[in-house]
């Protein structure tokens, strides 16, 4: 339920109905859109009488929100949620980059990329240290080493880092990691999940595999409702009947989402096809979609890379990339910052 509050409200009107709903054993999230303040009530709403409520002087009009996730409904929150990360944001008119490898292999290797992207135009560097794979018998990995080489290259380009945690145990590694990013195959791993909501850092949260956009939604949720709305949608392709890529982007779910929630959505355009070549077409069709940003894979050497370097771009294509992308970005309204 929402509750619009008309313009020149009183304080102590305010105050008298916020103290009441709470009474109700109902949260209320406040959120001030342009002209007026909304309420957003979460928790069991059948007992709020909604023409009692709408009958009061400051009320303008009240809704019930159908859909069953709240804080991260676009009703609840109509101004976009820009989410800073160390001065580099993403949401409103931002559009940001995110750059690195889908692994950390070395201290040579992952600093040297960290230089190419930051030269290039990345803020945020990305790279694995703890690694999903489909196979026990592939690459997990450096793990705590991983890590230690990701803030070293932290250390030595200013970059922030994004980083996959895989499970609530290894929190703590993550300490000075600057967005914890779950992974699709964890996107409803509710216990994490609701791990992540209680941290005070930003969460990029990826598209699972075969997940409705409701689903993915409903996973911010659980976030948000552990008190960290300092979420990031990232649709990473979802899979399909089609066997010609890796999987298949999404780019519907861009301006739905928009429409859906107030939450920043960036794209994949590695893992969404999972074919290099079809990185730079797919970020371009991502920037005309709407997107908030982009997080690519980048390796010096592709062919050698321990983990996907069949989608990787060299530092020089992913340069190309982005001078096409800031060729775009005014058409949509968007500034790299």
């Amino acid at each position: 339920m929402i509750i619009i509050i008309k313009q020149d409200y009183e304080k102590e009107q305010l105050d008298s109905l916020t103290k009441w709903i709470k009474s109700q054993g109902v949260k209320i999230d406040a959120s001030k859109g342009e002209k007026n303040l909304i309420l957003g009530l979460v928790g069991d709403t059948s007992k709020i009488d909604i023409d009692l409520i709408r009958s009061l002087d400051i009320v303008e009009n009240v809704k019930r929100i159908q859909e069953p996730y709240k804080l991260a409904n676009r009703k609840f929150h109509p101004q976009d949620t820009i989410v800073d990360v160390s001065g580099h944001k993403f949401g409103g008119n931002s559009f940001q980059l995110i750059a690195g490898p889908c692994s950390v292999e070395s201290e040579e290797q992952i600093i040297g990329i960290a230089k190419a992207v930051k030269a290039a135009g990345a803020n945020i560097l990305r790279g694995g240290a703890f690694k999903p794979r489909t196979s026990p018998y592939a690459f997990q990995g450096l793990k705590a080493e991983g890590l230690k080489l990701l803030l070293k290259a932290k250390e030595e380009t200013g970059m922030p880092i994004c980083t996959e945690l895989m499970a609530e145990k290894y929190i703590d590694l993550f300490q000075d990691v600057d967005i914890i990013q779950i992974g699709a195959r964890n996107m409803q791993n509710f216990d994490l999940l609701k791990a992540v909501g209680k941290l005070n850092k930003p969460i990029l949260l990826k598209r699972g595999l075969a997940n409705t956009i409701q689903e993915w939604l409903m996973s911010a949720e659980y976030i948000m409702s552990e008190g960290n709305e300092n979420v990031i949608l990232c649709e990473r392709g979802i899979r399909t009947f089609e066997p010609a890529t890796r999987n298949t982007l999404d780019l519907s779910a861009i301006p739905l989402v928009k429409e859906m929630t107030h939450l920043p959505i960036i794209v994949d355009p590695s893992h969404a096809s999972g074919i290099a070549r079809l990185v730079e077409p797919m970020s371009l069709a991502s920037v005309g979609a709407g997107s908030d940003g982009l997080i690519i894979e980048v390796h010096n050497d592709p062919p050698h890379a321990l983990c996907d370097g069949a989608q990787s771009l060299r530092p020089e294509q992913f340069e190309e990339v982005v001078k096409k992308v800031d060729v775009m970005l005014p058409l949509v309204g968007k500034v790299r910052n």
